[in-house]
């Protein structure tokens, strides 16, 4: 009986408020899921409506911190809570995220075909929206550090450092 009463629990824990799954299980930097109780890195509250900027200082200093899971959780938030007209820049900037992720998780193709994806989706954003610095990005830098960081995974296949392959959103100073 008491495991029976375990797994509702833990099926409560893991539903929101109107019943779709989420996972309650704490995570490490990276997002891998550790086990119930662990002690893991706080997630990013989903549904944060920031303006452009808030959302490039605070995704900056995750990867900064090496966390680009939860980067990319708040470049989500961008891309579902923004104009309609932005949707495509959010997203490819969660996609390079993503993909940081999954390179430091050693995940070599996961990792490449994310990395060049969000390339194309931030340069094509920049010179299909006219706007190649929105919000002081460097959309044609973060695509070529994508891709550049793309072959490096490939080429070595092995995990990377996050902290220490983190993009600068705004070119580098």
């Amino acid at each position: 009986m008491g495991s029976t009463s375990s797994r509702r629990q833990a099926a409560a824990r893991d539903r929101d408020s109107e019943g779709r799954a989420r996972s309650a299980r704490p995570r490490d930097g990276l997002g891998r899921p550790l086990p119930y109780g662990a002690d893991g890195v706080a997630r990013q509250p989903e549904g944060v409506v920031r303006t452009p900027q808030e959302t490039v200082v605070q995704a900056q200093e995750l990867l900064d911190a090496g966390k680009p899971f939860h980067a990319h959780e708040v470049f989500e938030d961008a891309w579902k809570t923004g104009p309609q007209e932005e949707r495509a820049l959010w997203r490819g900037l969660a996609q390079l995220a993503v993909g940081l992720t999954h390179s430091a998780r050693g995940n070599v193709t996961g990792g490449a075909r994310l990395l060049r994806r969000g390339a194309g989706a931030v340069e094509g954003w920049a010179f299909g929206g006219g706007v190649p610095r929105p919000y002081g990005m460097d959309l044609a830098g973060l695509a070529a550090w994508a891709r550049e960081l793309a072959d490096v995974v490939e080429d070595g296949g092995e995990p990377v450092d996050a902290r220490e392959r983190a993009p600068r959103l705004r070119g580098r100073a």
